[in-house]
């Protein structure tokens, strides 16, 4: 200490049992403040920024994220759990209620002098013999939609209200099974366009079979509706650029200006000749639309040209909707016009212009067998649309795990009452005081189905000997009715986890849990208190 001192003398120093202790005071206040978050019947949470913009959601990753958490302990097991919903989409709030629970549990033993580098190693024994209980769980699932539906209604309702939940979860499993196509394509769920419209009410999202661009044809005489139209599309300027070096034209008479403006105008008429040429050949009986959504500009002249084709013309299409395109239409995204044939076009049954207010939106729907589709996102206000969409993402990580993992986990805190049960039986066979890590393991893992009986209302004491009387009891998992309070089998209901979010909690929480219980001092350059 007098050498950290001497190094930097305005620093303040937290040691042994002070440092301990700011740091299962962090890790305990974050955790009753997501506590009331977890699960269906949990409530929610309004952030107000320093704008007075409104946020109103249940979603821990958004809470930890959105949250100015100035503690350093805390923020650690915020980005901890922030970083669990990057790479799996869900798990954030009982990454918190774990590692709060077991610093809480293990404050008591340390006071007790049991040195905390045993009391981890106990702990690291425990969490092997919860992922053993973990693979032991596990039920195996096919790639079906029937199959499918359960885990995104799970974490869906963990979200959202049931109703709109319920409608989600089929608009969510279609849109999975879209992109997945055969099964033997990798699952990218960035193919998923995620679109928002202000308008009409939560109950008329809707799953969009193509893609929805926000941005319409730019000329009035274009038309704003098109059936069976061939889409064409490209990366190519339709307009004059700016050279990239610095040039002038220089002439001496008004004939010589108009020869280099009909020059320079020439390549563009070409590419444009180019176009209305295959437009003409491909929909000669007059009853097939022509678009041209292109991600570079089209200019004024070039505009009227399409117009007056009867081709609907989108410029500055945004880059990532340009593969989008091109799954769900068919066709090639070009970037050159040079051998433009009728096999790079892609098809759509029906495109359409929709206005809300200023902004104009382009349906390109009914696509054949595309692999790349939208959610269209409808609600009333601002944080109705965000909620949804943060609910949605959810669901579809939920999916996605399910599918990569091959496998789900019975839901409703069926795991923790499992791993309780199994390690209470595995902690005899730890010899020393590393069975007491065993056992305060054990008991922290009962904080998930705790946390659900006081957010649905129900007696803690009550309900946990009901589930752990039942789990003894019982051969397969057992889990706890929200509904009721009391023991049910969450296989039959329909109520499955993920294998990976699990997994990767165990993980994460033993591994920052340890790191904590082991910091013996805590150094800050600064000159304010940590004791506050």
């Amino acid at each position: 200490m007098a050498a950290i001192s001497l190094l930097n003398p305005k620093s303040e120093i937290a040691r042994a049992a002070q440092a301990l202790g700011i740091n299962i005071s962090a890790a305990t206040s974050l955790q009753k403040l997501m506590a009331s978050n977890l699960g269906p019947k949990g409530t929610t949470k309004m952030l107000v920024s320093a704008a007075g913009d409104i946020k109103i959601t249940k979603d821990g990753s958004v809470l930890l994220s959105e949250m100015n958490i100035r503690h350093p302990t805390a923020a650690m097991i915020a980005r901890t759990s922030t970083a669990q919903d990057d790479s799996t989409g869900d798990g954030t709030t009982s990454t918190v209620l774990l590692t709060g629970e077991l610093l809480k549990q293990a404050e008591l033993l340390i006071s007790e002098g049991l040195h905390p580098r045993v009391l981890v190693e106990g702990i690291m024994l425990a969490k092997d013999c919860a992922l053993g209980v973990l693979d032991s769980l596990k039920i195996p699932i096919p790639f079906e939609r029937v199959a499918l539906i359960p885990v995104a209604q799970t974490s869906l309702r963990t979200k959202l209200e049931p109703g709109l939940a319920d409608m989600l979860t089929d608009i969510c499993v279609d849109a999975v099974l879209a992109i997945r196509g055969n099964g033997e394509t990798f699952l990218d769920l960035n193919m998923i366009e995620l679109m928002e419209m202000q308008q009409h009410t939560v109950l008329e999202t809707q799953l969009i079979s193509g893609l929805v661009l926000d941005h319409g044809g730019r000329h009035p005489n274009m038309p704003k509706s098109l059936q069976d139209a061939y889409i064409l599309t490209c990366n190519v300027s339709l307009e004059l650029e700016k050279t990239s070096v610095t040039s002038s034209f220089c002439y001496k008479t008004a004939e010589e200006r108009e020869k280099c403006v009909t020059e320079e105008h020439r390549f563009i008429d070409l590419r444009l000749n180019k176009i209305i040429e295959l437009k003409r050949q491909v929909c000669a009986d007059g009853k097939r639309g022509f678009v041209v959504i292109n991600q570079k500009g089209i200019d004024v002249p070039s505009l009227e040209a399409l117009a007056a084709e009867g081709i609907l013309g989108l410029r500055r299409a945004k880059r990532r909707n340009m593969e989008r395109l091109v799954r769900a239409c068919g066709g090639e995204a070009l970037h050159s016009l040079e051998d433009l044939q009728e096999e790079h076009l892609g098809f759509a049954a029906s495109i359409r212009e929709e206005c809300l207010g200023e902004t104009k939106f382009t349906f390109v729907e009914h696509c054949k067998n595309p692999s790349s589709v939208t959610i269209l996102i409808r609600g009333q206000s601002r944080h109705q649309i965000s909620a949804m969409k943060d609910a949605i993402r959810d669901g579809l990580h939920a999916i996605q795990n399910a599918i990569q993992d091959e496998s789900v986990l019975p839901g409703a805190g069926a795991f923790e009452l499992k791993a309780h049960a199994e390690l209470q039986k595995f902690k005899h066979s730890v010899k020393g005081k590393a069975q007491l890590g065993v056992h305060l393991f054990a008991e922290a893992l009962l904080v998930i189905p705790k946390t659900l009986a006081v957010n649905s209302g129900f007696d803690v004491q009550d309900t946990i000997v009901k589930l752990t009387d039942a789990q003894r009891e019982a051969e397969g998992a057992v889990g706890l009715d929200l509904a009721t309070g009391e023991p049910m089998d969450p296989i039959a209901a329909g109520l499955l986890d993920n294998y990976c979010v699990k997994r990767q909690i165990l993980s994460s929480c033993s591994v920052i849990a340890g790191n904590l219980l082991l910091t013996d001092e805590i150094i800050r350059a600064g000159l304010m208190s940590l004791k506050g």
